[in-house]
């Protein structure tokens, strides 16, 4: 992996922002890149996208905190309306100023005025000289709002004549965002997702210091060894091997076998990660009731406190896809027209022929 460097920057500040986002070195340095010195212009929009759990919204806030520079992030799932949308970030980028740490509501009804409050703002807080960044996590909420949000979002450094850059994070790609009108193209920058040997490296740092690090690098070996091909969250993976690592350390604690003992880990970890395979992104349980089935002497193919369905039924979404065609047999093909197009037309009544009488 390429070591992050920068010249705006400190060597101290980099080798920090590097330890923090392992296995994203190349993505830290092309948006180090693309920022520039504090007071240059950056591009005016940039459009992050990637999958679930690919370090997006991680990177970028830990980016802009650790070097300090001002900013305003946004979940555009929380406040799913444009109003919200833009009087959270006027209400965030009072607080930007380092002077007064108290912010007051104010109402914005349109985009008009939501620029000529932010440029008051700007002029407020002295943040001229320097680029203020406006990251939207979410974006592709924007798609349900007004039309003129999200050309206006991308535009919006030529708007209000100031050095601000709009950042767009989203799980899927930009051509499913172009409006069919056009609009301004953003930078487009690709996360793509861990492999395997990133997600070995970055499970392996969270290792408990009672424990040596190779001790918890195999058991992070054997956990993706089973969960890699049908999960690769990292956020899953994360809870998956807190929720289990008690269980692979029993034989150790017990005084049956020391941490070079694979096998008898593994046959002791074993059922318990094939219970865990029936609960993977489902959270039926809490973790406190999956530590209480933990303890218990159950069959390993027997999980205690679960719905008993999940032991017979198909897979989860292959469940819902079979309902919903199960339901759309029902629908004569003539409607078919009506129920899955937007612009359908009208249905002409058409008399039908009746039957015969004997």
């Amino acid at each position: 992996m390429p070591n992050i460097a920068h010249p705006a920057y400190p060597a101290a500040t980099l080798l920090q922002l590097e330890s923090l986002v392992p296995c994203r070195e190349s993505q830290v340095s092309m948006l180090l890149s693309i920022f520039g010195e504090r007071q240059q212009f950056s591009f005016p929009s940039i459009f992050i996208y990637g999958h679930t759990s690919s370090g997006k919204t991680y990177v970028m806030r830990t980016l802009l905190n650790t070097l300090q520079l001002p900013h305003v992030f946004v979940n555009c799932l929380e406040y799913f309306t444009s109003r919200l949308l833009l009087e959270e970030i006027l209400i965030q980028l009072q607080s930007c100023s380092s002077e007064t740490d108290q912010t007051s509501h104010v109402p914005c009804d349109t985009f008009n005025d939501f620029v000529r409050l932010f440029k008051q703002a700007v002029a407020r807080q002295e943040l001229q000289d320097q680029t203020l960044y406006i990251v939207l996590d979410r974006a592709e909420q924007l798609r349900e709002m007004e039309a003129n949000i999200l050309p206006a979002f991308l535009r919006l450094q030529e708007l209000i004549n100031r050095n601000v850059t709009v950042v767009l994070l989203s799980e899927i790609v930009w051509e499913l965002f172009r409006p069919n009108t056009g609009c301004f193209e953003p930078f487009t920058l690709y996360f793509p997702d861990y492999s395997i040997g990133h997600l070995q490296k970055i499970l392996t740092q969270n290792h408990p210091p009672e424990y040596s690090a190779d001790f918890y690098a195999a058991y992070i070996n054997i956990l993706l060894g089973v969960f890699y091909m049908v999960c690769r969250d990292l956020k899953e993976l994360q809870h998956l091997a807190a929720l289990n690592f008690s269980k692979y350390c029993e034989p150790v604690v017990r005084g049956e076998a020391n941490e070079r003992d694979t096998r008898k880990l593994w046959k002791n970890i074993e059922p318990h990660l094939k219970k865990a395979m029936q609960t993977v992104y489902l959270r039926e349980i809490s973790s406190s009731q999956w530590e209480r089935l933990q303890h218990d002497d159950g069959g390993p193919g027997q999980v205690k406190g679960l719905s008993a369905h999940t032991h017979v039924e198909l897979p989860y979404y292959s469940k819902f896809l079979l309902i919903a065609a199960y339901l759309a047999s029902y629908n004569p093909v003539r409607t078919d027209k009506r129920f899955f197009l937007k612009h359908h037309g009208k249905i002409k009544k058409t008399n039908f022929m009746k039957k015969h009488e004997k």
